[in-house]
């Protein structure tokens, strides 16, 4: 049990850390953090089911877990916030293409993505 006590600290850690690089607009890092998290979810998966069932009635799993819980609804708010932002811009730089390219028509030809 001190293994899942330590890995689900690790995730508690990396969920913090998650929503400071996404406040950043950092999202390298926060890509990279994922994986990390990933990664640790994986590890705590391979532990035998009945030392999971165990942590999860104690209350030091509970405690986590209360903490864990409005982390992982902001950093879902606010990557879906930076998603739709993104795709926001990607919109207008494609709208300033065509309109560009409605005035010169040899560049439309040339340029042309669709």
């Amino acid at each position: 049990m001190a293994e899942l006590h330590r890995l689900w600290q690790l995730y508690l850690t990396l969920s913090q850390e998650l929503l400071k690089f996404i406040d950043r607009q950092d999202i390298d890092e926060f890509l990279a953090l994922v994986e990390q998290r990933e990664q640790v979810v994986q590890a705590m998966q391979a532990q035998p089911a009945e030392s999971m069932a165990a942590w999860r009635r104690t209350p030091e799993c509970a405690a986590l877990l209360r903490e864990i819980k409005p982390l992982e609804m902001q950093i879902i708010y606010k990557a879906k916030a930076w998603l739709n932002k993104s795709r926001r811009n990607t919109a207008q730089v494609h709208a300033y293409e065509l309109t560009a390219g409605r005035l010169n028509p040899l560049g439309n030809i040339v340029n042309r993505k669709y």
